[in-house]
This record gives C-alpha cells, sequence and structure tokens, in this order.
C-alpha cells in the first residue's frame, strides 16, 4: 500500500465518494461495522449533521456518550474505511463495544488500511485524554485481531453476549499528549 491515506471528517463534499462505499458495502451483504454506516444516508447533509451533533453531545439520546466518526480517505477522495471513536465507555461498551470501532469496504480490505485506520484512531483518542483504549472484535474476527495485536492491543477476557457470540476485548495504553 503506497498511497497516502488520512482520516477526514464527514462532510458533503464527500457525498458521491462515500455513496459509493456505502453502497459496496450494502451489496456485500455483510454487517455493517462501525454502527454509524448503517445509517442510511439519502438525507446526506441530514446524516453528517447527526455525526457532528454526535461528537458535539448534541440530542445524544439516553444513555449514549459522545462519538467521533472519521472517513479514511486517499488522494483521490475515495472512501476507504469509516472510524467511530467513543469518547467514554458505558457498561455495554466496556462489554462489547469498546472505544473504536472501525470497518473497511470489502474491495479494500487485505491491503494495510485496517491497521492504519486504528493507528489513526488512537492518535485521535490521545488527542481526547484517554490513555487505556479498548477495542473489541468477535472472536472469529482473525483479521480484525491481528490489526489490534498489532497496534499494541493487550488481551483482557472475553464477552460472551445474550447470543453466544464471544467478543474479545484488548486495551491498548498509551500516554497522553
Amino acid at each position: 500500500m503506497k498511497e497516502n491515506v488520512f482520516l477526514a471528517k464527514p462532510s458533503v463534499e464527500l457525498e458521491k465518494e462515500y455513496l459509493e462505499f456505502y453502497e459496496e458495502w450494502k451489496a456485500s451483504g455483510e454487517d455493517m461495522i462501525p454502527w454509524v454506516i448503517e445509517k442510511e444516508p439519502s438525507d446526506f447533509a441530514g446524516m453528517v449533521q447527526f455525526l457532528m451533533n454526535n461528537e458535539n453531545g448534541v440530542d445524544l439520546p439516553e444513555g449514549w456518550v459522545r462519538d467521533s466518526t472519521y472517513w479514511l480517505v486517499n488522494e483521490s477522495n475515495a472512501v476507504l474505511g469509516v472510524v467511530n471513536i467513543r469518547h467514554a465507555l458505558t457498561e455495554k461498551l466496556l462489554n462489547c463495544g469498546g472505544h473504536i470501532g472501525y470497518g473497511i469496504r470489502p474491495s479494500e480490505r487485505r491491503k494495510g488500511y485496517a491497521t492504519k485506520i486504528l493507528a489513526y484512531s488512537l492518535e485521535k483518542t490521545k488527542e481526547l485524554g484517554i490513555e487505556k483504549v479498548l477495542v473489541v472484535c468477535d472472536a472469529d474476527n482473525v483479521a480484525s485481531e491481528r490489526t489490534i495485536l498489532r497496534n499494541g492491543g493487550k488481551e483482557d477476557a472475553s464477552f460472551t453476549e445474550e447470543n453466544g457470540n464471544v467478543v474479545k476485548r484488548f486495551w491498548i495504553e498509551q500516554k497522553a499528549e
């Protein structure tokens, strides 16, 4: 992977590129991870505003924490992945959500982008003052587990959800700036 990639705030300027990302993921039939990409983008400006409101703590549903969403884009502005960073942990997030949830579009996997998006996300958590970052993945997601370990993850006790799904939990410790 030689091209430059970076995290960009969601913006209406990237609507065409984001919709290509969204449609590809939807067509794959896979679960949409992180949860924010499940948000139907037909009112694109409204979706971007929703993401900004979440970051600023505006109109958050009861029991939700502030979160920041970024899009991993390349030099031609193609959206390669999405990350959602929770600013704090609720009990549910502590068990099976973590601070960081990310996903790479199906056609761009196995190119090192997951490792990059997690590394960039860790820089963002550091800016938020989060020194001990929880990142989780399903037990059967070996690629995600490798990505977390590559970024310094140390395994903690797993959590079993009500449906029997096992969530592996990893902590990444970093010094705040």
